[in-house]
């Protein structure tokens, strides 16, 4: 059978049933927590969620509960995944330079699978909400979507053999990303309300299944392993050797330019990744709350909203990309975050929070950018190294984020619920402040030629 280097299927329904749940889980555990609060059903109508306005009422108060025990039990989970997903991750994507790329893919899609069975049957047997620690627990030692999302770049950073297309080529993932979260939210809402949690969670499971299938019996590997390499038999000790050697390597060798180079861009990364992380995180909870007090299908609809972000961001990139250099394309990128987060922190209204995305267009550009400006200064065979460094980012930074902010509403929701929101458009600060430094110390097309050997010579900038 021959097999193809089309990666965009595996990429999109994995994404697609990954967004389906994550509201659907975060809707399931405050549902559970109201009923165990209130020991009644949670009242979902046409138009609003089960939500009590009247400050002064004690169903108020219970309320705010439900909502900092949510958000604390968010908080759980995300921790109880992080380590086990941060070593696999490790681990399998910079393994995938000399092992390949697929078990990459497959590992998390088979942990997700796991994940959403549990969550099946804990919806379906009504089963304590604690098992989903060992759901998630599971789901992290399979390598989680750090896992799937560095394999997966990697992979199509083997694909591009033009670097001056890798951003747009990154983008265009991006783009997939952004456009299947919007239709699964979107369709989330309608699917809970039509056949429920147990089914929502049995769709999901049954994608990933179709994924499986996909990556094992029709998806190419773009890393060729020899016939010696495969029959081979490496220790988990020398495992870990190559592994940490080639990570090791990656800054050992390269000059003191390019070494400072990657750390200031992971830098970058990881710090507007932790502010996009933990504010966008609050939104489902933001939208439970009072004053807005949405139900699954305006809940949906915000997240399908999300699509027109991420599609004027590739736009944003595609074009700016042609007249600009990538840093001053990071840097629009920052200010639409902070103007839509900083607008998000005082929307009151239905209309508002949904307007909330126009100033927000642009916001998701410095993501892909930044990815490909990592991808571009290190050679080929270094892209599984560097992807791997950048899932780790990535698992760390998704986790302490989540944490802080989930702590953080949790603490501030009494008295204003959108200080997080603030709080995460201040920390923006920071990135805006690495990229300046490499302005201010004139990192140029001519500092990278000495960066970069011959065979990658036709790099032309850091940002462009």
């Amino acid at each position: 059978m021959r097999k193809v280097f089309f990666v965009e299927p595996v990429i999109f329904i994995y994404m697609f049933a990954s967004y389906l749940t994550s509201p659907v889980v975060q809707q399931f555990i405050y549902r559970r927590l109201w009923e165990e609060e209130y020991n009644s059903t949670f009242i979902s109508s046409s138009n609003t969620s089960s939500c009590e306005q009247n400050k002064s009422s004690p169903a108020y108060i219970k309320q705010k509960g439900v909502q900092e025990k949510t958000s604390l039990f968010n908080m759980q989970l995300d921790l109880t995944a992080a380590v086990p997903s941060l070593v696999v991750a490790f681990i399998i994507v910079a393994n995938g330079d000399r092992q390949g790329r697929k078990r990459s893919l497959v590992l998390p899609s088979v942990g997700a699978l796991i994940a959403d069975i549990f969550q099946t049957l804990i919806s379906y047997f009504s089963l304590p909400l604690s098992i989903l620690f060992a759901a998630t627990f599971i789901s992290g030692l399979f390598g989680s979507m750090a896992t799937f999302l560095g394999g997966g770049f990697a992979y199509i950073a083997d694909l591009c053999h033009d670097e001056k297309q890798k951003t747009t080529r990154i983008a265009v993932v991006d783009l997939i990303f952004g456009v299947v979260s919007g239709l699964a939210g979107l369709s989330s809402g309608y699917i809970l309300r039509e056949i429920g949690f147990t089914w929502t969670f049995g769709t999901a499971s049954l994608l990933h299944v179709v994924n499986i299938i996909y990556i094992i019996f029709f998806l190419e590997d773009t890393v060729s392993i020899s016939e010696s390499q495969q029959q081979a038999q490496v220790s988990f000790k020398e495992l870990l050797k190559e592994t940490f050697s080639g990570v090791y390597m990656l800054f050992k060798t390269a000059p003191s330019k390019k070494r400072i180079l990657i750390i200031v861009l992971l830098f970058t990364f990881m710090t507007y990744l932790f502010t996009v992380f933990g504010g966008s995180s609050l939104f489902t909870l933001y939208e439970l709350n009072e004053p807005l007090c949405w139900n699954e299908v305006y809940i949906g609809y915000g997240a399908a909203a999300f699509t027109s972000v991420s599609l004027t961001s590739f736009l944003g990139v595609y074009f700016f990309s042609k007249c600009l250099k990538d840093i001053y394309i990071v840097f629009i990128g920052i200010f639409s975050y902070v103007g839509g987060i900083v607008m998000a922190a005082f929307a009151k209204t239905t209309l508002l929070m949904f307007l909330v995305r126009v100033p927000s267009l642009l916001c998701l550009m410095p993501v892909p950018v930044l990815r490909s400006m990592l991808s571009k200064v290190v050679l080929p065979s270094e892209q599984g190294a560097v992807f791997a460094c950048i899932a780790c980012l990535e698992v760390v930074t998704g986790t302490i984020s989540l944490s802080v902010f989930n702590v953080l509403y949790a603490a501030t929701v009494a008295w204003f619920s959108g200080f997080s929101f603030l709080f995460s458009a201040g920390f923006c600060l920071i990135p805006l402040g690495a990229l300046c430094w490499l302005l201010c110390t004139s990192w140029n097309g001519e500092d990278l030629a000495l960066l970069v050997p011959d065979e990658v010579s036709s790099i032309d900038s850091v940002d462009s």
